[in-house]
């Protein structure tokens, strides 16, 4: 069978969706064309002023749909009255207009011709009936049009929901799916074709039932927000400002979608499905969310203010950020799950009361709606960990707490007319394997209630990349702590290689500290891993399983050093720490990073000394030490020195000041490149390095990279000496600097510290084009990181940032 492959995409629809689904397949290296409707220009050589304000408008949208905003301009611009033709080149075609089903169905009449034969058409719709839409294209294009919902925005959110009719054809979805997953880093859940899908139809409801149960106990948009955010275990906005950053009008339209599609016959919730009377109220007014900058909550100056129905207007928050929950419901959400909902069920107060309903409800919407929405329970839990960040799904969480036990609390409270609807649990919920077994997630597959049976997890070759997929409670599969043959393991750090004979040649180390950050103790482990590789491995992988790569150094094991032995302590750990970086760089073996997350600090000291590095699109990584009163002390400066002479080389000038431009920069102000374009644009990656798409590929690639450098006949780079800036370039840093401090945009030690990494880049008080090594850089940022370290204010900076977890600036 051959190959299906995706050389070009047609957007249709330049909104909001359209224009960043376009961005997100940029991010991707996708060449795409964004079609629109055409301007009211005829005659006009080109009329396709409305895609191209869209895709102009990418460069100023937050949080930045593009990972470099300069790539914006890669987006091809179109309209439907010039350029149908165009789409004879694309592979897939993605519809993204506005929802509605007549001018949907409208335009797959007017494309329809100019659809080449073998590509696919999908609708993005976030609840449209992808069967009433395919019946307006012809017979033979139905086969390949499927249904495809990404959440917004479409860059961050992981969820894509596929949905096929009976007309689809069996490979159009495995093959959409593959493309989804490993070009763009989606995590994909196929949906049934009901109102809204699975996400939005859980999501939505349980933001509706939400709103219902915080008016019935009389609680504010803030304290519930506090409540139903990260101590639930969901994302940190809670309700109400997810619903401002989604959109008040989307959420409007979504509600509306159940509204309309729905009855009391076919969704005993139907009667909780009412728009809210303060979300009437908001619309009313124009209050949007985030995109009008007033919803639910609006900023004023830097307090925050919330909508009050009753006078239609803004109240200042406690505190100009919002009330907080009553602690002793913090204090229960810690608990484990089964004491925790037992806690919540015979809660008093009205806050404890509140957080039982929405679960109950939660559960109680799940359970009943199972068998129509989704194949199996995995599809849901998935579907509302992607597509609303929940750590747990609602039948995970019920599992967890005890299958029985919260059944039977929750049957109690519809038996007693507590709950939205009368409607019992299903039976399979009391009866049968679900009941046997203690839940819906078990090691065979999870509940497909339709079947009666446990289903497994779809297995296509794509996924064969995703070494440790992301698993739910139940499944039991090993987790990658445990996983593997250990070769040596210790508090600090565990070096191990994987079973399967093709990937057991490499080594991995995987760092086990809290946010991964470097002590003595992942130092020792570092320099213990390239012993091993070296001695009876092809290669060295550096992947830690979840996030984040690495914060980068442990300031609180470095300040009770320094307190006991003063500063000859830290220089000590400094000398070490800077001779694993090069003994990672001239290692005999290739090392690979493979990054996720954070590499801040010394995490991005770590990484660009390694031989390649394979990189997470969504991963944050710089020199940040600034921060907190120093400068990089383990080999950063004087890797951003070494590449300006390397880039010098390479080019025709001889005045290496320019070239040291961006990095002292990018080290000076702390710069953090927002994903992995931009940190290749800062300079921590190179043009040869990987970007991955999808993070649960990483250690799969990272692995095929080591032994592809290894088989080629991997050596280390010879360790040679460098032109440096020296002292003139140094003053010129400096008069800047200057100008800066006396400005007032930088405070005397801002001024200090940019002086000393200023010192370091240029090779301190010596000729321009004087040839160092790294040792010598390296000493020369020791010396500066241990004065630093005695500063006062540094000091106040350190204890700052380990009390508080922000920046001081002093």
């Amino acid at each position: 069978m051959s190959r299906f492959q995706v050389k070009q995409v047609a957007v249709l629809g330049a909104g909001v969706m359209g224009a960043q689904i376009a961005a997100h397949l940029v991010n991707c290296k996708v060449p795409v064309i964004l079609f629109d409707l055409p301007e009211d220009k005829p005659g006009a050589p080109d009329q396709s002023g409305i895609a191209q304000r869209a895709i102009a408008n990418l460069k100023k949208l937050k949080p930045a749909p593009l990972g470099l905003t300069d790539e914006a301009d890669l987006i091809e611009p179109a309209n439907y009255a010039q350029h149908l033709e165009r789409l004879r080149g694309c592979d897939l075609i993605i519809e993204a207009i506005a929802e509605r089903m007549d001018w949907k169905r409208e335009l797959y009449a007017k494309i329809a011709p100019f659809v080449a034969e073998g590509a696919l058409l999908a609708s993005n719709t976030s609840g449209l009936s992808i069967v009433a839409l395919s019946d307006a294209l012809p017979a033979q294009l139905r086969a390949r049009f499927c249904g495809i919902h990404f959440f917004n925005p479409p860059r961050y959110m992981p969820l894509v929901e596929l949905i096929a009719t009976p007309a689809t054809g069996p490979q159009v979805l495995d093959q959409l799916e593959t493309f989804v997953t490993r070009v763009l880093g989606k995590s994909v859940v196929r949906a049934k074709d009901t109102p809204n899908f699975i996400a939005n139809r859980i999501g939505i409801a349980g933001m509706l039932s939400t709103m219902q149960e915080a008016e019935r106990y009389g609680l504010s948009f803030d304290v519930v927000d506090d409540l139903t955010g990260k101590r639930l275990g969901r994302a940190s906005s809670g309700t109400f400002r997810t619903a401002d950053v989604v959109g008040l009008d989307t959420m409007a339209h979504v509600i509306k979608t159940l509204q309309d599609t729905l009855s009391p016959a076919t969704d005993p919730f139907y009667a909780s499905f009412q728009t809210p009377e303060v979300l009437k109220a908001l619309l009313e007014l124009g209050h949007l969310g985030q995109k009008s900058k007033a919803g639910f909550f609006k900023k004023v100056g830097r307090d925050i203010h919330r909508f009050e129905l009753a006078s239609r207007d803004y109240v200042p928050c406690a505190d100009g950020k919002g009330q907080k929950a009553d602690e002793v419901y913090g204090r229960m959400l810690k608990k484990p799950a089964p004491e925790r909902l037992k806690l919540l069920r015979n809660a008093e107060g009205p806050q404890g009361r509140f957080l039982w309903a929405i679960l109950r409800n939660a559960f109680h919407y799940a359970a009943l709606h199972l068998a129509t929405i989704a194949d199996c329970a995995r599809d849901v839990d998935q579907a509302m960990r992607w597509g609303f960040g929940m750590q747990q799904g609602p039948f995970e969480l019920w599992q967890e707490a005890g299958w029985l036990e919260v059944a039977q609390m929750v049957q109690a409270d519809i038996d007693a007319g507590h709950a939205l609807c009368r409607t019992p649990l299903p039976d399979w919920v009391f009866h049968g394997p679900v009941a046997e077994r203690g839940g819906v997630h078990q090691p065979e597959g999870s509940w497909n209630p339709a079947e009666g049976r446990f289903q497994p997890r779809r297995e296509l070759p794509v996924y064969e990349r995703q070494i440790f997929r992301e698993t739910l409670l139940g499944e039991g599969a090993t987790r990658f702590e445990s996983a593997g043959c250990t070769v040596f393991e210790d508090a600090d750090i565990r070096l191990w290689t994987l079973e399967q004979p093709e990937q057991a040649g490499v080594l991995i180390a995987s760092i086990k500290s809290k946010m991964h950050a470097i002590g003595p103790g992942v130092t020792e482990g570092l320099s213990r891993a390239v012993d091993l590789a070296e001695s009876e491995y092809q290669g060295l992988v550096l992947w830690s399983g979840d996030e984040p790569f690495s914060v980068g150094a442990d300031l609180q094991a470095v300040m009770p050093a320094f307190l006991a032995a003063g500063v000859s302590a830290i220089d000590d750990v400094e000398a070490e720490l800077q001779r694993v970086m090069l003994k990672l760089r001239y290692a005999q073996v290739p090392v690979v990073a493979a990054v996720r997350g954070m590499a801040l600090g010394g995490g991005c000291e770590l990484l660009v000394h390694c031989a390649h590095r394979v990189v997470h699109l969504e991963s944050y990584i710089g020199l940040v030490e600034v921060g907190v009163g120093l400068i990089p002390g383990a080999g950063g400066l004087t890797y951003i020195a070494r590449r300006a002479a390397e880039n010098a080389r390479a080019s025709t000038g001889t005045d290496l000041l320019p070239f040291l431009g961006e990095g002292f920069k990018a080290a000076a102000m702390a710069s953090v490149g927002t994903s992995a374009l931009e940190s290749r644009k800062l300079g921590y990656l190179l043009p040869s390095d990987t970007i991955v798409a999808h993070k649960d590929e990483l250690l799969y690639v990272a692995i095929v990279q080591a032994q592809a450098l290894q088989r080629a006949g991997y050596r280390p780079p010879h360790k040679s000496l460098f032109p440096v800036a020296g002292r003139s370039a140094k003053a010129t840093i400096l008069g800047s600097l200057i100008n800066m401090r006396d400005g007032g945009f930088i405070s005397q030690h801002d001024f200090h510290i940019a002086s000393l990494i200023a010192n370091v880049l240029c090779g301190g008080e010596v000729e321009a084009g004087t040839l160092v090594n790294e040792e010598y850089l390296m000493q020369l940022e020791r010396q500066a990181f241990c004065s630093l370290i005695e500063h006062p204010k540094t000091q106040a900076r350190i204890m700052g940032m380990l009390q508080t977890g922000k920046p001081l600036r002093n």
